[in-house]
């Protein structure tokens, strides 16, 4: 079985059909999902909790988790209430991370300096509950801007935590995929490691160890080959769980076993009764 790790199951393009969606997601070989609470604004960040409260236990369907954060585009919108409510939520036995929180050089929005202040806010919350956080990190193209900044948060605010946590969709090199590993991060490998001009990712992924990866969808965004431009969903982290395989040189069911011992690992769900796959 596999495990998505990162997809934003409250996405209102699910709307219509989110729990064919998730049926189809077990149905290939989705045991769980981390639904990801960002929503649209801040405020929306319950969003997963939601749906996991929603959809589990019902027979036919993935184990799902949820995580709650503010995004980096919304970062001007954390104030005393906003964070109030993250901290409610990590309290929910349900709710195992908080992002996707991070920075994000690349589109024009929030200035770097309040991106740089929320996360290191949330940061603060997240180790309060002991929660591993989701890292969403996009630097201007050819800089390493997003990344230089980022680092130098982690290892003066969180390192000290030893929580780790996951480097989500990562598109870096492999200077920045060893120093993740080197905080106690996982590498989440999403569709877009199956794009042609992904080559340099791909190289990254082949350099990898095995025990530092997981494998995500991004749904609804970054539909794999040969899906992209669609619509993505939870079923189909099966083909970027299979580009990996062929980058690792192991076979699948190696990979979906190693990607599912690493999410249990990080998010302490050996035991029985949380996760059984």
């Amino acid at each position: 079985m596999l495990i998505d790790s990162h997809a934003h199951l409250d996405s209102p393009r699910y709307a219509g059909d989110r729990e064919a969606m998730l049926r189809r997601a077990y149905e290939a070989g989705v045991g769980a999902i981390l639904a990801i609470g960002i929503g649209e604004q801040a405020d929306g960040m319950d969003g997963a909790l939601g749906v996991c409260r929603e959809f589990n236990g019902r027979s036919g369907l993935p184990k799902l988790y949820a995580s709650a954060g503010v995004y980096p585009h919304n970062a001007p919108e954390i104030d005393d209430s906003v964070l109030v409510k993250l901290d409610n939520l990590l309290a929910q036995p349900e709710v195992i991370a908080c992002g996707e929180i991070g920075l994000d050089y690349y589109h024009e929005g929030a200035a770097h300096e309040v991106q740089r202040a929320g996360l290191i806010r949330q940061l603060e919350i997240a180790a309060a509950h002991k929660r591993p956080i989701l890292i969403h990190c996009r630097p201007k193209d050819g800089e390493t801007d997003a990344w230089d900044d980022l680092f130098e948060i982690l290892d003066a605010h969180w390192r000290a935590t030893g929580l780790g946590g996951v480097m989500h969709c990562f598109g870096g090199g492999y200077e920045q995929a060893r120093r993740s590993l080197d905080l106690g991060f996982l590498i989440s490998f999403a569709g877009n490691l199956t794009y042609p001009k992904a080559q340099p990712l791909r190289d990254v992924a082949a350099r990898l160890p095995l025990d530092g990866l997981l494998v995500e969808t991004d749904a609804p965004w970054l539909a794999p080959v040969p899906s992209r431009g669609k619509r993505n969903e939870p079923a189909w982290v099966a083909l970027t769980a299979e580009t990996l395989a062929e980058l690792q040189g192991a076979e699948v069911h190696r990979i979906a076993a190693a990607t599912t011992k690493n999410f249990n690992r990080l998010f302490g769900l050996g035991g029985l009764g949380r996760l059984l796959l």
